[in-house]
């Protein structure tokens, strides 16, 4: 969708930040950007990151990064404007308002908008394009909701709820990945473990990844390069990575950790590619919250505008 408006503003001589919230998107973003515009250079700042000066006529940025800079930006493109920590730190907006010059356009891009843009748009205040359609032209994948009565019970017990292990022998293509979120880096790493121990042989590679791994970047890229078979995750991966051909699961969806965003969010992890539009989204839970039933009816109605039927 942004490939064209970047491309004017570019032959134009414009500068153009894409910022995001997180260093993983950013560092996804930054070899695709490059590869559209190979005669352009691109750099790529967060923290820690290889590129300092922020001097290339296109930037990819985490927002923190826009705190460097002052009536720089012709454009600033927001992506996952809903996302933490951009919609709860007041520091970051006034970053990117202090990044752009004094005439400049801004974009605000989300899947999942909080009632604030919600409303302005409602207002007609917010001049607002909506895309209900993937790039491929499919339907968003729609969560399946499974129960499981005694997921509590299992989690204390350290293992993997017998609904989960029903689900993964019968699942409808094997030959996906799978992608499991979990509520705590606790459970992430335990999950990982006691699947290892009892379907190694049915699953292959299981690996654990969330914020405090030291090598979360490694794991995620081996992941995408199919390396690894099954990787479970907190919700640092809910949004702003792709995969190409993955089912999802949600481990105890009913978790405050999920609200309707995330798990909106988390379900569009599935059928991302043109090669597999498809993919299984499981929402395994102990009792239904008011964010899954939402987040269902979120997908279908974004489906209908799309012209899907329900």
């Amino acid at each position: 969708m942004l490939f064209p408006g970047i491309e004017a503003a570019l032959k134009l001589g414009k500068r153009i930040c894409i910022a995001t919230p997180r260093a993983d998107v950013v560092r996804e973003l930054k070899p695709r950007i490059q590869a559209a515009f190979q005669k352009v250079p691109v750099q790529a700042l967060y923290g820690g990151s290889d590129d300092k000066t922020g001097s290339s006529q296109l930037i990819i940025a985490t927002t923190h990064q826009l705190l460097r800079f002052y009536q720089t930006f012709d454009i600033v493109i927001i992506d996952e404007i809903d996302a933490f920590p951009f919609h709860n730190d007041e520091s970051l907006p006034f970053a990117v308002n202090r990044a752009k010059k004094e005439k400049s356009t801004t974009i605000y891009l989300t899947a999942t908008p909080r009632q604030n843009l919600r409303l302005r748009i409602a207002l007609k205040k917010l001049p607002h394009t909506f895309v209900p359609v993937r790039y491929h032209g499919n339907p968003l994948p729609v969560p399946t909701l499974k129960i499981c009565y005694a997921l509590k019970k299992s989690l204390r017990q350290q293992k993997i709820p017998k609904t989960l292990l029903e689900w993964i022998t019968n699942r409808k293509n094997r030959q996906r990945q799978l992608l499991i979120f979990v509520p705590s880096i606790h459970l992430a790493k335990e999950v990982q473990l006691n699947l290892q121990k009892s379907h190694r042989n049915q699953l292959g590679d299981i690996v654990s990844v969330h914020s405090e791994d030291e090598q979360r970047v490694e794991k995620i890229e081996q992941f995408r390069n199919k390396k690894i078979d099954v990787l479970v995750t907190t919700t640092i991966l809910e949004r702003g990575v792709t995969f190409p051909s993955v089912d999802v699961v949600v481990l105890d969806s009913g978790h405050d950790v999920f609200d309707e965003a995330a798990l909106v969010q988390i379900a569009g992890r599935a059928g991302r590619s043109a090669d597999d539009p498809t993919g299984e989204v499981i929402f395994l839970h102990d009792g239904k919250t008011d964010a899954m039933v939402q987040a269902v009816h979120s997908i279908k109605t974004m489906n209908k505008r799309g012209g899907f039927s329900l």
